[in-house]
């Protein structure tokens, strides 16, 4: 019996080794397999930021035409980016087409004055003082709006959200509707006059739809007072009364220009100043900055505002000052090239016109100077940061910068 007894012994604490042995491997090998998972991504973050730095510190010297389509500018068109693809624009109607010169979509209509507004991929027209809006993205016509006053301003969200000022009267209304659809009837309606709200001088949808940026002007006691507030349209909008959920006034100031840089950011530019708002559900005031000189024009791209300014030291014409959506200032860049057109791109800022570019990072530092064959009606950032696409009177093309 001892010997069964020694044996049994003997063999339980063999399992009880090979057990602890079992689980030490099994440890070691989820340690090995957690390092070089840690490895790889150290390896993948590092390779990211390498290639991000060398992007950020590379200048460019040189143009090459990778491709070319022969393209004819219609007298009287206007051409604009729309997701990566080209919307061009008349009295007479617009159309789509894309890098390669394929017609992507294409609509007539009959319009005295467009107005365009283009939010991410989706675009809204409307005939300025007429009765129609055209809802689009880059691949079909989304829906027409018909109102049944005449349009005076018009803003679109990325999901085809559209709010339309319009004239009645001594009354402006704001009418929101929902542009995916053919419709008449308003979503949401509201009115501005000039002895409560004031007139409304612009107005902005935020990109997911949910709010409403209005600029009202309006004059109280003799003095002259600007007013910037907000509607939400979503679940808490629907508590307040009208969707009013957040208002600021500004005394001796005009607000004609407002944006939102996504849906948790906005600003609006005054003549004396930037305010700055956060919230995607209550926007709040977040701060302003003061102006001491004249705004010649405002761009804007995900996180940043560019202010355009005349170059008071004489040394340039213009200068370009960029700033955050804290309000800091980023980067200053001097110019002196009659511009169409500044657009930002991530980190980089292209000021374009005539045959000229320039591109800068949006700390000011040159990366590109540089002098095209023809002259430059549009240009679009393509996803490689030295790639573009560029519309001439007589062509599309597609540039990489070396």
């Amino acid at each position: 019996m001892a010997i069964i007894k020694d044996f049994f012994k003997e063999r339980e604490k063999r399992q009880q080794d090979n057990d602890v042995d079992y689980r030490e491997r099994i440890r070691a090998h989820k340690m090995a397999v957690f390092i070089r998972t840690v490895i790889v991504i150290a390896v993948l973050v590092a390779i990211v930021i390498l290639v991000k730095v060398y992007g950020m510190a590379k200048v460019y010297s040189e143009v090459e035409v990778t491709n070319s389509v022969p393209y004819t500018m219609v007298s009287g068109s206007k051409v604009r980016n729309l997701d990566g693809s080209i919307l061009v624009y008349s009295k007479d109607g617009a159309s789509c087409i894309d890098s390669d010169g394929k017609a992507l979509w294409n609509e007539s209509y009959q319009m005295q004055s467009p107005i365009v507004s283009i939010c991410g991929k989706t675009v809204a027209i409307g005939d300025y003082n007429g009765r129609e809006i055209y809802v689009a993205n880059k691949n079909q016509i989304l829906g027409t709006v018909k109102t049944n006053l005449p349009i005076r301003n018009i803003s679109v969200s990325d999901n085809g959200v559209v709010v339309a000022v319009l004239e009645d009267s001594d009354v402006m209304r704001l009418y929101v509707y929902d542009g995916n659809t053919d419709t008449q009837e308003p979503i949401i309606q509201a009115k501005a006059t000039m002895n409560k709200s004031g007139y409304p001088l612009a107005v902005a949808m935020s990109p997911n739809g949910y709010i409403m940026m209005v600029s009202y002007f309006y004059v109280d006691g003799g003095k002259m007072k600007s007013k910037i507030s907000f509607f939400n349209f979503g679940e808490v909008g629907s508590n307040k009364v009208d969707n009013f959920v957040s208002g600021y006034d500004y005394e001796d100031s005009v607000i004609p220009y407002i944006s939102f840089m996504d849906n948790n950011n906005s600003y609006g530019v005054t003549t004396d100043r930037i305010v700055l708002f956060q919230g995607t559900e209550i926007p709040y005031n977040t701060g302003s900055v003061l102006l001491n000189e004249k705004v010649m024009g405002v761009y804007s791209g995900k996180g940043y505002v560019g202010l355009v300014f005349l170059d008071i030291t004489g040394e340039d014409i213009y200068k370009l000052v960029i700033y955050d959506e804290k309000g800091n200032t980023v980067g200053t860049i001097p110019f002196s090239m009659d511009y169409t057109d500044i657009v930002f791109a991530d980190d980089k800022v292209i000021i374009y016109g005539g045959n000229d570019s320039l591109i800068y990072s949006v700390k000011g530092e040159e990366k590109f100077s540089g002098y095209m064959a023809s002259a430059i009606n549009l240009l679009i950032p393509n996803s490689s940061a030295d790639s573009f696409t560029i519309v001439t009177n007589t062509a599309i093309e597609k540039i990489k910068l070396k």
